[in-house]
């Protein structure tokens, strides 16, 4: 009588890491996938139950999809057998792959196989030379590791740009990967929360203003573009601005024109570390600006205030980040002593006071109308007595003149926005022929609408005609026609503010010193 044979089911495991320096002619996924079926073939008591490729996932750590799925059919006992091309491509870490190989697969009966390592658990021991095998592996990951940091640090110090994704409101040059071109659609995206931030917007309440008009968040962006991107920091539900994502935008000095990267450090088997600031690699004028130097610096400057914005039903102050202590130099907080909505009612108090008590500053109060009557007349008669030339030559080199629309990249955005159309005309048809699935159907043409909706806008941004010229621009500005006109300032508003304060010192007894930025 013929003595039974088990059976295995298969799972054949194909990884590959240029990180890792893997090769990749010999490890390539389809050399690796064609090795191992060979093998199972030649073997009458094995069955493929299916293929778990990790393709990019280095080998230094066991966090990989597939490699995480594979273990979930081993545990609902799908899979009894797992065979790989070498040791390498199931592992680089000798701790974690010995702990696999020697205690978590034998107590789960799964026999584990090596091709070219010439490994088979199946009625043998491993070979003793298997923990140096393993060490071996790590280290030439280690090693490999430490080359391609500095390869990638050398291009990082040259101002080439090194990233899989390029940063919202770039892309990547179609002549030079390393290189950074403005994406013109998420470039005035960009502008617009400078703007925003800089007329007094807060950074929730523009977060919430842009999911309002229905801009997608840079992480969806990406995504609609065909980039296969996904932000870490981000949780699976957010699919919108959020403060932080408006926060960071402000304080990117890569929107300036300079390169930055090398922001975190990490090593083998351990999560990347913040670097501080004067450690980043920072290279200036690399790639194109977006934001202009002055409102670089202005927004620079707004970050750094302690903004407390009286108007909570807007998120908006004319004053908010302007007021400071004229003895203690804290930032004012503003309290209301009736209802909310009434000017009278809300006065500004030096913050140390109301932090910590009489007896390390006064008060230092004054009620919002007093200090915006004590500014517009003071701008009043400043401005009496100051060119408005002057201001409007200032404001008029913070604008540069439009540049006319990128030719190149209006018809690939056309050719891509005809592809998507054509697409989306023929899924009716695949669905009517049972092609595709309800569900898919669904899926299929929410994506393309969405799709759709995004190149659409991008080309109406590259394809909008020059704007007048700059001088053109500031001087139809209301206040400063008006400023023109009669050379008065009847109402103060933010914009006026920004523009021309730099600081408001507040003494008691309501006595103001009001620093403006045309005069140093």
């Amino acid at each position: 009588m013929k003595e039974s044979r088990m059976l295995y089911s298969v799972a054949g495991y194909v990884r590959l890491s240029r990180e890792d320096g893997d090769k990749a002619e010999s490890d390539s996924i389809g050399n690796q996938r064609k090795l191992i079926l060979d093998d199972i073939k030649s073997r009458e008591d094995c069955t493929l139950y299916d293929m778990y490729v990790d393709d990019g996932c280095t080998g230094i750590h066991f966090a990989r999809p597939s490699f995480q799925r594979m273990l979930a059919d081993i545990e609902a006992g799908r899979v009894n057998c797992v065979i790989v091309k070498d040791l390498s491509r199931f592992g680089r870490d000798y701790i974690d792959t010995g702990k696999y190989l020697e205690r978590y697969f034998p107590e789960r009966g799964v026999r584990f196989i090596s091709i070219t390592d010439h490994i088979d658990s199946d009625g043998q021991s491993y070979d003793m030379l298997l923990p140096i095998k393993n060490i071996f592996n790590e280290q030439y990951a280690r090693d490999i590791s430490k080359k391609i940091h500095a390869s990638m640090q050398t291009k990082q110090k040259a101002g080439d740009f090194i990233g899989a994704f390029a940063p919202y409101g770039y892309r990547k040059s179609p002549a030079d990967k390393n290189k950074l071109v403005p994406d013109a659609y998420a470039a005035g995206v960009v502008k617009r929360i400078f703007d925003l931030y800089n007329r007094g917007y807060g950074k929730s309440r523009i977060a919430a203003l842009l999911n309002g008009e229905g801009i997608v968040c840079p992480s969806v962006y990406k995504q609609y573009n065909g980039e296969r991107y996904r932000n870490s920091n981000r949780l699976d539900s957010t699919f919108y601005w959020t403060y932080s994502t408006v926060n960071r935008i402000l304080q990117n000095e890569l929107y300036i024109g300079n390169m930055v990267q090398g922001r975190k450090s990490q090593e083998m088997r351990s999560k990347a570390k913040a670097k501080k600031r004067a450690d980043w690699i920072v290279v200036p004028r690399t790639h194109e600006a977006i934001i202009d130097r002055d409102t670089w610096e202005k927004t620079q400057e707004l970050l750094k205030r302690r903004t407390r914005n009286p108007d909570m039903r807007t998120n908006r102050g004319i004053f908010a980040g302007f007021l400071r202590c004229g003895d203690c130099g804290r930032a004012l907080v503003k309290k209301t002593t009736g209802s909310a909505h009434k000017e009278h009612a809300l006065r500004y108090y030096c913050g140390t006071y109301v932090r910590s008590g009489r007896q390390y500053c006064t008060p230092h109060a004054v009620s919002h109308s007093a200090l915006e009557e004590i500014v517009r007349q003071d701008l009043r008669a400043v401005l009496q007595n100051t060119d408005p030339e002057e201001i409007i030559a200032g404001m008029e080199k913070e604008c540069a003149l439009p540049k006319q629309p990128d030719q190149k990249e209006t018809g690939r955005l056309k050719a891509e926005l005809e592809r998507i159309r054509r697409l989306k005309q023929t899924l009716y048809e695949d669905y009517k022929e049972a092609l595709l699935s309800r569900e898919e159907f669904i899926s299929y043409k929410q994506n393309y609408a969405q799709k759709e909706t995004l190149m659409t806008k991008q080309l109406t941004e590259l394809e909008k005609k020059p704007e007048n010229a700059a001088a053109t621009d500031i001087r139809s500005i209301p206040w400063i026609r008006h400023l023109l006109e009669c050379r008065d300032v009847e109402t103060l508003d933010r914009e006026i503010v920004t523009a021309m304060i730099h600081e408001i010192r507040v003494y008691e007894g309501n006595a103001l010193k009001i620093f403006y930025n045309h005069t140093g």
